[in-house]
């Protein structure tokens, strides 16, 4: 059995002990209304196994909002809060946001303000969610196609993680999530980058143990620096480059959309190669980081005319500040730089590094 994991003050359960300890909250709390948020598809193939694993039946509405990053809006909030002040949600209520990272992230932000704050605990259901959503307390939406520019840094009372629901996604969506994972060993631990390296075959069973380990490593990240201010932004590895090139692929119609991990995948070659260029990162490590990003994740086409727009959507980077672009690049592997400002040609030339 997977232990648990305690996170400023939220605890994150691992399979059955997850419903052991949902049951026993939910009888002691005796909430006055519980609302369980969906998308379509956690609606159908999610929603029954939850409802399974209670001990008995509880008065719960469920709301159901559209699935997809382009739906991560305050508009959708506006929807929700709207929902649950019709059904008579008050202060004593409770949220279950039982989704992938979208749900989560809108579902914490519903919670974290409806009424200046109620109850709300997640159930990821996809990998990314399990080991990046759903650890740090970080809640909100986008801003129009620019990530996550409206938000809380607030816990839920408790995270749920079941890996029986990584059984309904399709393999794009396991590799996003662990594209993520493969960022937690760069930043943190080169053993662990090196063991999911040689991953060929994803399986559930190997998975147990590994989303432990990224959960283990992001919460002791964030415990140490809650709000962001020095070590925790090492987690935006990958994310400067990587965000820009994801919104730019979500606004424009003639691109397809990536998952979260694929632009992130993206970001970290490119911010490898900027490591090499500015921290003295090793090249034959960049080469390996490049083959195994490639040999996961298919490379995308990002053309020449992408690139200023591509540029110009980093300026709403949160790490940013004085007008300043500001990475987070490698020393080595495990050891990562922080607020290092890159030029405009260099970062071109990391978007060619990748193009060639």
């Amino acid at each position: 059995m997977l232990n648990s994991i305690s996170s400023n003050g939220c605890d994150i359960h691992f399979n059955d002990k997850a419903y052991t300890e949902l049951n026993h909250w939910l009888t002691e709390k005796n909430y006055s209304k519980i609302f369980v948020l969906v998308d379509e598809k956690t609606h159908a193939k999610c929603l029954p196994t939850f409802l399974g694993k209670l001990n008995k039946a509880y008065d719960m509405e469920v709301i159901e909002i559209e699935a997809g990053e382009q739906h991560k809006q305050i508009e959708t909030c506006s929807e929700v809060w709207k929902i649950i002040s019709d059904l008579g949600g008050d202060r004593k209520s409770l949220l279950i946001n039982l989704g992938g990272g979208v749900v989560t992230d809108l579902g914490g932000f519903v919670g974290a303000t409806y009424m200046r704050g109620i109850d709300f605990l997640n159930i990821p259901t996809t990998l990314l969610a399990m080991v990046d959503a759903s650890v740090g307390g970080k809640t909100g939406v986008d801003l129009g196609p620019l990530k996550n520019q409206v938000g809380v840094i607030i816990n839920p009372v408790m995270v749920l993680i079941d890996i029986e629901y990584l059984g309904t996604l399709p393999k794009s969506q396991l590799r996003s999530g662990l594209a993520e994972m493969l960022k937690h060993g760069l930043i943190y631990d080169e053993k662990y980058w090196n063991q999911l390296r040689q991953l060929d075959d994803l399986s559930l069973d190997d998975l147990d143990a590994l989303i432990h380990r990224s959960v283990v490593i992001k919460n002791e990240v964030v415990t140490e620096d809650p709000r962001e201010v020095g070590l925790r932004k090492i987690l935006n590895f990958g994310h400067t480059l990587g965000h820009a090139i994801e919104s730019f692929f979500l606004e424009n119609p003639n691109k397809k959309t990536l998952l979260h991990g694929e632009a992130i995948a993206i970001g970290m070659i490119m911010e490898t190669y900027l490591s090499t260029q500015l921290t003295d990162f090793p090249e034959n490590k960049l080469e390996e980081i490049k083959h195994t990003f490639l040999n996961y994740f298919e490379k995308v086409d990002i053309e020449e005319n992408d690139i200023p727009e591509i540029i110009k959507l980093m300026r709403f980077d949160k790490k940013n500040a004085h007008g300043n672009i500001n990475f987070v690049l490698l020393k080595s592997i495990s050891k990562p730089v922080l607020d290092v400002t890159v030029n405009n040609d260099l970062i071109i030339s990391a978007l060619e590094y990748y193009k060639k």
